[in-house]
Parts: structure tokens; sequence; C-alpha cells
């Protein structure tokens, strides 16, 4: 959350956090997975500016609805959702409303 907190008040002491900021600054896609938990009311004050600015936030948090069997299939349900936010053709899990999970 440090980077995160970097990131919002728009300091950039390393190249990710200029990285994102370019990204905000071009008005391009930043997509943030935060992977803390919980959040304190810090980190939500945050996310939530940065959300305000157009930055999607999406928590490392893996569905169980598709019904994972492995630690791998929560990792690739993740890097699906992730993928589908940037319209990168994936085939790892059905996109959302686009098809049932395979069984």
């Amino acid at each position: 959350m440090g980077t995160v907190a970097s990131i919002a008040m728009g300091a950039s002491d390393n190249l990710i956090e200029r990285a994102a900021d370019v990204v905000i600054k071009e008005k391009g896609q930043l997509i943030l997975v935060p992977r803390e938990t919980p959040f304190s009311a810090l980190h939500l004050e945050n996310l939530l500016k940065l959300a305000n600015l157009g930055v999607t936030i999406m928590p490392a948090s893996p569905g169980f609805y598709h019904q994972p069997r492995s630690i791998e299939d929560l990792v690739d349900f993740m890097v699906a959702r992730i993928l589908d936010h940037l319209d990168v053709e994936q085939a790892l899990v059905p996109r959302w409303g686009y098809g049932s999970p395979e069984t």
C-alpha cells in the first residue's frame, strides 16, 4: 500500500511510481491489483482518490463461483479478469457473461 500511497500523492520515487504517474497524466488505462488485506481507512482513501482519477482498482480477490480446484485456478481467474479489462484475448476463464466455466 506504500506504492498506492505514493501514486495517489504523485510521488515518483521509482520506475513503477513514475510509470503510473505518466499513465494517469496521459489518461491511459491503469489497473492496480492491491494484495493487502484488510484495508485501513487510509488505504481506502488512497484507493478512492485513484479511482476518482480513472484508475481501475482490482483487489487480488479471486472468485470461487467457477469452482477452482487449485491455486493455479485462482491465479488464472485474476489474470483473466485483468486481461479482460485490458481487452486482451485470453482462454484462461470465460469472460464474465460470455460463457459458462468448464467443469
